[in-house]
């Protein structure tokens, strides 16, 4: 019998230590062992998996391959033992999900000791961040994201749409007075993001025709909440999802701007993950139940 899930194991520890030798030390093997495994599975699939140098290793594009579906093979692996172990009825694991921090905190974080009453077995390994994740390399099953969607192998179960608003504090506009067209956003001060997807251009419909228009603000945030809390405290305006600024609206903590004179400005939200019939169980349950919530919570 062979061990190419052993062999498997090794290759994951090697791309993530970064060197034959942490590898060796943290799977209590010598660097030689290690070294002699990796060209074994390299001459058995006649392909190099690795490009070694004397300061860093990197992966071939075939490597890159074979990393993803070790991956994806493990902990397949792993939840099918799990499964056992708790009895083929059972629904548990651990479901690891990405999504924005405003959709996070005000959408999903709600729902979810709901979703444990339902379902006590299953761990949630969330992270919030407003960067895009890729699925296989983050061992992340599901990715809520805002926006276009790339082309990519991923099935997308849409949510929503979050349509953006430009607002500010009252005490800010007391004192800088509210814009009344697009082009009084230049003696404004705007507030945006650092991410890589951000670019410092509001993409604004006026009169039926996209403007581009660049700002400039004294804040650049990773992420809508930072934003919005800035936009709290008198600092400038903001473009931020309805959905995460609601309350605040319906408080009279920010007002909305500009809204008589651009058109909608909206982005999709989807569930993204890896589909078909290898999905596990947790993976599933958990999209039947916070999907259809998080589409109630987007339309208020």
């Amino acid at each position: 019998m062979d061990n190419r899930a052993g062999e498997m194991q090794v290759f994951l520890r090697v791309v993530e230590s970064g060197s034959f030798s942490e590898a060796a030390r943290l799977l209590g093997m010598t660097p030689s062992t290690v070294s002699k495994l990796i060209s074994r599975v390299e001459d058995r699939l006649g392909v190099r998996l690795i490009e070694r140098s004397t300061r860093r290793l990197s992966l071939t594009a075939e490597g890159e391959i074979y990393y993803e579906r070790s991956q994806t093979f493990l902990q397949d692996l792993d939840q099918i033992e799990q499964e056992l172990s708790q009895g083929a009825a059972a629904t548990g694991g651990r479901v690891r999900v990405n999504v924005s921090v405003a959709l996070g905190v005000l959408g999903l974080e709600p729902l979810l000791p709901e979703f444990w009453r339902a379902y006590p077995n299953i761990v949630v390994d969330l992270s919030l961040s407003d960067e895009i994740v890729d699925l296989y390399l983050d061992r992340t099953d599901i990715a809520f994201r805002v926006g276009r969607l790339p082309d990519s192998g991923m099935v997308a179960r849409r949510i929503g749409t979050a349509h953006r608003k430009i607002v500010a504090s009252p005490a800010y506009l007391a004192r800088h007075g509210a814009p009344r067209t697009v082009d009084d956003l230049s003696r404004h001060n705007c507030l945006g993001f650092n991410f890589r997807r951000a670019v410092p251009v509001w993409p604004l419909k006026e009169r039926g025709r996209v403007v581009e228009r660049v700002v400039h603000g004294s804040l650049l945030g990773n992420n809508g909440e930072t934003v919005r809390r800035m936009a709290l405290a008198d600092v400038g305006l903001a473009r931020m999802g309805d959905y995460h600024v609601r309350a605040d609206l319906a408080a009279g903590r920010l007002v909305e701007v500009l809204g008589d004179v651009i058109e909608r400005d909206e982005e999709e939200i989807h569930a993204v993950f890896l589909g078909g019939p290898r999905m596990p169980e947790r993976v599933r349950v958990f999209l039947d139940f916070v999907v259809p919530r998080l589409q109630k919570f987007l339309n208020g």
